[in-house]
């Protein structure tokens, strides 16, 4: 009998996450990875977890998933657009199916208001974590920060020459690697303690100005740092060729930062992982020094 499943299990977090269970001596028969796309799936099969289908907006194939399962992962989706549908789905399959206890990846914030810089995804989050606490089920919710793994997309190709140009002021964000992350879901899953709890799953916070200084140490180069507002950010880059989508989000989740949205003074995940998470500069150091 499986007694935990990870949905998104072919996503980076997903994966990440199985393997860190796996590590920590989990037996593979235990673990299920909910796939839309079995194809996608030999990395996980040669791992020797179970693998099922399930598809977040075919309610029925959810419910089939989800029998014999204890503990339920729920990866946020990548479909912002239809997100909040498909994970109300999820939450509701995983009630009717006798699910125990879910874990849900959401995100981190200082408020919750509609004016957001990061509504695009907040709302989504807050629905989702409004039907967990509501389902009856016992639940832990991760208010995961920005991945780390991102920060060379915020940065751009050419950020030693170029500089860095955000709409980030000097608001603090506490990236966190991805499979840093994955691990404190990991040990969450295999230690008891933590019903219906919320955990902040941040690194060091840090500043875009201070990213800048950390890049010049690293490199020997002046590298600048230009903080426009939001909308001559998005204009200049767009104009210059980045996707609107991109621009949105690069520019949503900057702004969120310069306005102090991001900014974890209390993060969980030391505790969670019983070490401190990597910090930027060491990342910072891997890939360019």
């Amino acid at each position: 009998m499986s007694t935990i499943l990870v949905t998104g299990a072919t996503g980076h977090y997903g994966q990440a996450t199985i393997t860190s269970l796996l590590n920590k001596g989990v037996k593979p028969q235990m673990i299920t990875a909910l796939v839309r796309d079995e194809s996608k799936a030999e990395t996980l099969k040669e791992l020797g977890v179970n693998i099922v289908y399930g598809n977040y907006e075919d309610y029925n194939s959810l419910v089939r998933a989800f029998s014999d399962i204890e503990k339920l992962v729920l990866v946020s989706g990548s479909d912002l657009e239809k997100r909040t549908e498909q994970q109300l789905n999820v939450v509701k399959a995983a009630k009717e199916a006798g699910v125990q206890h879910i874990l849900y990846t959401s995100v981190e914030r200082k408020t919750e208001r509609e004016t957001s810089p990061i509504q695009f995804v907040l709302g989504s989050h807050l629905a989702t974590e409004k039907a967990i606490k509501e389902s009856g089920m016992t639940y832990t919710l991760l208010r995961n920060n920005l991945y780390m793994d991102l920060l060379p997309w915020f940065l751009g190709e050419n950020v030693l020459e170029n500089g860095i140009y955000l709409p980030a002021g000097s608001g603090k964000i506490g990236f966190a690697l991805r499979a840093e992350m994955a691990e404190s879901v990991a040990n969450i899953l295999i230690t008891e303690g933590h019903e219906n709890k919320s955990y902040t799953i941040s690194g060091e916070a840090v500043s875009f100005e201070e990213i800048a200084k950390i890049l010049s140490e690293i490199s020997g180069k002046e590298v600048s740092y230009t903080s426009p507002d939001p909308e001559t950010y998005i204009r200049t880059v767009t104009t210059a060729g980045m996707p609107e989508m991109f621009a949105n989000m690069f520019g949503g989740f900057s702004q969120a930062g310069s306005e102090g949205e991001l900014n974890s003074e209390n993060s969980d995940m030391e505790r969670l992982m019983g070490r401190k998470p990597t910090s930027v500069t060491a990342f910072l150091k891997q890939l360019y020094q």
